[in-house]
Parts: C-alpha cells; sequence; structure tokens
C-alpha cells in the first residue's frame, strides 16, 4: 500500500502565503475529491507536491512511503510514483508524444521497455482514450484542443502507471461523452494499479463518474470540512455558502496567481 502523508503544509507564491496548515492523507485505491472555490488553494497544492519551484513550502513536510518529498527534485518525485495530470498542459514542439512517453517511461525503470512493448500499450491507451490514431507521432500537445490535452494527460497516466495520480481539473474542456471515456479510463487505470487518486473539480457529473471515497472542501489554504459522496452532493445543489457560515471562513476572490508549467506528468528533466 502507498501512502501520501501532508501535516501542517504552508505554501507561498511570490510572497504571498496560499496554503496556510493544510493536512491530508491519501492512500492506495482511495479516490479524494478536493473542492472549494477557484483560488483558494487546490492547484497550489498538488503543483506544491510535485515540485514546481514558482511554489514555496515555508512549513510542513509531505511523505511518500515514508520518504521526504519536499527534499526530492521534480524527476525524482515522477520516479516514486507521483503523477500529476496537468490543469494547463504544455506543448513541446519537436518532441513527439512517443519520444516523450518512451522516455519519461525508461526514466523510471532499471531496464529500458521493450519497442514491442510500448507501442503495444501505447496503441491500447490511443483505443481506450478513443483519441486519433497518429498520436504517437504527434508533437506533445501542438495544435491540440483543450479536449485532446486532456486526455492526453490520461494517455500519460495509463503508460506511466503512477502510485499516486493528482487530476487538476482533467475534466474542463471535455464534452459530455468525452467525459464518460477519460473517466472509465481512470478508474479502469486504479483497477490495474491500486492508485490512489486526488481529483480537482467542479463538475458533479465527472465526481459522479468517479464515485470518489473520500471528499474535501478547501477553503483559504485549509481544508475545513472532509466527509464522503454527501458532501459532493450537498456543494452541488447548495454551493460554499454554507462552508463559510458553518466553519466561519471567507474564501478568497477568485484571482489567482498564473500558473508556471513544469511540462506534463512531472517528467521535465527526463524529456
Amino acid at each position: 500500500m502507498s501512502a501520501l502523508e501532508i501535516r501542517d503544509l504552508h505554501v507561498s507564491v511570490e510572497g504571498t502565503e496560499i496554503l496556510k496548515g493544510l493536512d491530508l492523507s491519501v492512500n492506495s485505491d482511495e479516490r479524494h475529491a478536493l473542492m472549494g472555490p477557484n483560488g483558494n488553494g487546490k492547484s497550489t497544492l498538488l503543483a506544491a507536491i510535485m515540485g514546481n519551484p514558482k511554489y514555496t513550502v515555508t512549513q510542513g513536510k509531505i511523505t511518500f512511503d515514508g520518504k521526504d518529498v519536499l527534499s526530492m527534485e521534480v524527476d525524482e518525485r515522477s520516479k516514486v510514483g507521483l503523477f500529476l495530470g496537468m490543469q494547463y498542459p504544455a506543448e513541446v514542439p519537436g518532441v513527439t508524444n512517443s519520444d516523450f512517453l518512451r522516455t519519461a517511461i525508461n526514466a523510471r525503470r532499471e531496464q529500458p521497455i521493450s519497442l514491442f512493448k510500448f507501442i503495444k500499450e501505447m496503441d491500447h491507451a490511443i483505443d481506450e482514450l478513443d483519441m486519433k490514431t497518429d498520436l504517437a507521432h504527434r508533437f506533445l500537445n501542438v495544435g491540440f484542443s483543450g479536449g485532446e490535452k486532456k486526455r492526453n494527460e490520461i494517455v500519460q497516466m495509463l503508460l506511466l502507471k503512477p502510485q499516486l495520480a493528482m487530476l487538476d481539473e482533467i475534466d474542463s474542456g471535455l464534452d459530455v461523452d468525452a467525459l464518460r471515456i477519460v473517466s472509465d479510463a481512470i478508474m479502469h487505470a486504479q483497477e490495474q494499479t491500486h492508485c490512489g487518486l486526488i481529483i480537482v473539480s467542479h463538475y458533479a457529473r465527472f465526481l459522479d463518474y468517479l464515485k470518489p471515497t473520500h471528499a474535501h472542501i478547501l477553503v483559504d489554504g485549509k481544508i475545513v470540512v472532509s466527509g464522503g459522496p454527501e458532501l459532493i452532493q450537498k456543494v452541488d445543489s447548495e454551493g460554499y455558502d454554507w462552508v463559510e457560515k458553518e466553519y466561519g471562513v471567507k474564501a478568497k476572490s477568485e484571482e489567482k496567481p498564473k500558473p508556471v508549467l513544469l511540462e506534463s506528468c512531472g517528467a521535465k528533466k527526463a524529456a
């Protein structure tokens, strides 16, 4: 069993504190929905876990299977099994999807993956995500629609087989049919790998498909309430006003720092 443990995490961006003492535990086979108004720290949390240099951890600790995540470089975090499905996937001209993914896979293995096995697994992932068959030969995210970029993140997740996958609004830009295709692929991947999942989403339909085992509401840099699927239903029907009133917290405005991209799936150095 893999376990992510976050304790008293404080994170600042350009001198402004965004996370203000956040605690979270995620284990194998669990699906954690992370909700809250925009600009209150959800993407900041995932970026800090993955090692985005824009986000400075000023206090607290993050461990994964007992290892100190904060002492690791970004590529090391990927190698121990962490994966980030990006809210804003980067375009990388001149680097094909197949070259990028094979390099990322080999960076996590003692022996390089055989070309036959790689092609077989990539073809299967492309088919499962219902993407164009020429995906392997296209430059990474270049000329992709918003929905194609998000599906391509899940292709990467299927091939990299992380122990913990963090999906940052991976559903934005997807139509109704694509939501079902992507959620089915995510659930199938978890069945095979038993990975833990952290899912940031504003859409109840997507969360209905993924059936989270845990739900958390993050307001003003802290998780103020946690629960199960019933919490998702309450937010869907009532919004977040009740959280502010009941727990005495006030959400930040929706304006948030522009993200700095790490390249896709935390394998920048490998690519």
